[in-house]
């Protein structure tokens, strides 16, 4: 699949701009180009600080509110019946022709819980301990082929090749083919500008979305009826639980999506987040290099300060009042994670990176309640394994490059980390 060529999108004026010289009302926090610029903190900082449950009325998206402290997007979370997953779990609506929607994250109730319960097995601590040998041996042969002395792109070589891997393992699916679930995971979640960005038409992007359900299917097919096998995998649970075995062709898309988005855009950006900030942040790399004991606790850190998802959205059910406003049934309520794992009036000193922060756990990265992120000790052990690993190896992953981040409000990541690695 060889990458398409990429135009450039006009710039909607805000990212670059004093976030202080924009009227507060016409602040839009799902501008696209606000993350990839790493421009959007000053507009959220002061969003905290002035008007924390914010009305955009006009936006790519439509109208919307922001929640941006920490406390009133627990508030919302704790709230299911009032803020409701069912619909879609970001900022924009599905569309009308090709009502894709994101599995069982949207949905609310026994039916969330049943369709949860049905993949949750998959991610349990049970399963995890057959998959870390795995993991740490594919780890290694990573880290152990990457070109010591030369610049490379740490994405691709490390990010995506490590969570692709096991993404493949997670679902048994083919491993010479483990790329496409990257690409796919791409498709998913890219948004008209990321489409246009990649010289790809809307067509183009459900033509490759249809062919993850046709693969998917097949592998359905050939596991209907089947047991688990030792190690436990996503398809052959979904083909055989009573909750999900009649899906829909798009209820199973949605679901896979789901799947294949958070085992993979997650892990893949807290990989590159992580060395990113050990670069901007030379003193806590040093403390690691001095106390490799720390690494636990630093995956956590990493988690939260790299916040791979921006953001979730809920849809109110009825009239309410949130932080002083009234919101309408039907209103969108958008969650921006990444604002609260910087408000400083719940975490202390936010704005730092800091490996061995005291509850370092303390973060809104996998969310809260019921929707809880179900891969977050996954994620946790990838991240755990994969530094274990290059401290045995490498002195330093030398960021030596500007990095290419992401033009989404979703997706928080990035799509190039040029770096060099220097051996102990």
């Amino acid at each position: 699949m060889s990458e398409p060529s990429k135009v450039v999108l006009p710039s909607k004026g805000q990212a670059g701009a004093d976030p202080y010289s924009i009227p507060l009302d016409q602040i839009d926090v799902s501008d696209g180009e606000l993350f990839e610029t790493d421009t959007h903190w000053g507009f959220f900082e002061r969003l905290r600080k002035e008007d924390p449950v914010h009305y955009c009325a006009e936006s790519e998206f439509g109208p919307y509110w922001s929640v941006t402290k920490f406390d009133d997007i627990v508030t919302v979370e704790k709230d299911p019946e009032t803020y409701s997953s069912a619909h879609s779990i970001v900022v924009a609506d599905p569309e009308p022709d090709f009502p894709l929607e994101a599995g069982f994250i949207t949905m609310d109730g026994e039916q969330h819980q049943a369709h949860r319960k049905t993949a949750q097995p998959v991610a349990s601590p049970r399963n995890l301990r057959y998959l870390e040998p795995l993991i740490r041996e594919r780890v290694i042969e990573i880290l152990d082929g990457l070109p010591v002395g030369e610049t490379f792109d740490w994405v691709d070589r490390v990010s995506i090749e490590l969570t692709t891997g096991m993404l493949a393992t997670l679902f048994d699916f083919p491993w010479e083919e483990r790329r496409k679930l990257t690409f796919w995971s791409d498709m998913a979640t890219a948004g008209p500008e990321q489409v246009e960005m990649m010289g790809m038409t809307e067509d183009e992007r459900r033509g490759a979305l249809l062919e993850c359900l046709e693969t998917f299917t097949r592998l359905w097919k050939e596991r209907e009826g089947k047991p688990q096998g030792e190690r436990l995998d996503f398809v052959t649970a979904l083909a055989n639980s009573p909750a999900t075995k009649n899906l829909d062709p798009l209820e199973y898309l949605g679901t896979l999506v789901l799947l294949i988005v958070g085992g993979n855009d997650t892990t893949r950006n807290s990989i590159s987040g992580g060395v990113l900030a050990l670069n901007e942040f030379p003193a806590e790399y040093e403390k690691l290099r001095n106390d490799p004991s720390l690494i636990p606790n630093m995956v956590n850190e990493m988690i939260r300060w790299q916040t791979p998802l921006a953001h979730m959205r809920r849809t109110a059910t009825r009239d309410t009042e949130l932080g002083g406003k009234q919101i309408k049934k039907g209103d969108k309520v958008v969650m921006w994670y990444v604002s609260a794992n910087r408000d400083e009036t719940v975490i202390d000193r936010a704005n730092e990176f800091l490996i061995d922060r005291k509850d370092s756990k303390q973060h809104l990265s996998f969310g809260w309640g019921v929707h809880f992120c179900m891969g977050s000790r996954l994620a946790e052990m990838q991240l755990r394994v994969l530094w274990e690993e290059i401290m045995k190896r490498f002195h330093k992953v030398e960021v030596v490059g500007e990095p290419v981040r992401v033009r989404s409000a979703f997706v928080k990541g990035f799509l190039e980390l040029p770096v060099r690695v220097h051996p102990l």
